[in-house]
């Protein structure tokens, strides 16, 4: 019996215009009556369609899109994507693709578009640095240093990270040291826009005690 996993699909060899490599196809002999796991191997192939081959630091969100997840052509994305969820709903994934398999995005450009609008007005805006080595497969976050001053500790500065929980697709969280506070829903790009100032003068909270977060 020969062990299949979820790329075997020919054509997931060939990348958006034939320039990207899909993960690498395993084909395995189980020995007759040996009980078939093939959660391994879908977690296996997905960590290679997250992982971002070596280059240059990402200084924006659009030049951390290396990854398999980003340059294959998007129904075998979310095919892979469909079969990794039903193996392993725990394993990460793009906040951008999970909106897309919940049909909450129409696409993963739209998506992109959110991410590259939101650095557009962030990197005009003193104090914005953006960190290219984000969790779950996403591109990265954006951290506002100036925030860090308002610690007497050290801590983490106020942090904005895309997410697909809510239709705003974006969270702000606190200046904080020690355990972070609940995160701050900004309900899209015009919302983030009006209120950028006020984030940008967020606080660590205080604690019962009268010191800071932590």
């Amino acid at each position: 019996m020969t062990v299949l996993d979820a790329s075997t699909d020919d054509g997931l060899n060939s990348g958006a215009g034939g320039s990207a490599s899909a993960p690498r196809q395993r084909r395995r002999s189980a020995p007759a009556g040996y009980g078939l796991h093939v959660e391994p191997m879908i977690g296996l192939e997905w960590s290679e369609a997250l992982e971002q081959p070596g280059g240059p630091p990402a200084t924006a969100p659009a030049d951390a899109r290396r990854a398999w997840v980003h340059r294959a052509p998007e129904p075998q994305v979310i095919a892979l994507y469909r079969a990794v969820v039903a193996a392993d709903p725990a394993l990460p994934a793009p906040w951008w693709l999970r909106a897309v398999a919940a049909g909450e995005l129409t696409s993963r450009r739209e998506g992109f578009a959110v991410e590259d609008r939101v650095a557009k007005l962030l990197d005009a805006r003193p104090g914005w640095i953006f960190v290219p080595w984000g969790v779950d497969g996403d591109s990265g976050y954006w951290e506002y240093m100036p925030s860090e001053r308002a610690l007497a500790e050290p801590g983490m500065p106020t942090t904005l990270a895309h997410t697909h929980r809510h239709p705003g697709w974006i969270d702000v969280i606190p200046v904080h040291a020690g355990r972070a506070p609940a995160s701050i829903r900004v309900h899209g790009l015009a919302d983030l826009r009006a209120n950028l100032s006020r984030l940008e003068s967020l606080r660590p909270w205080n604690r019962p005690d009268g010191t800071l977060s932590g």
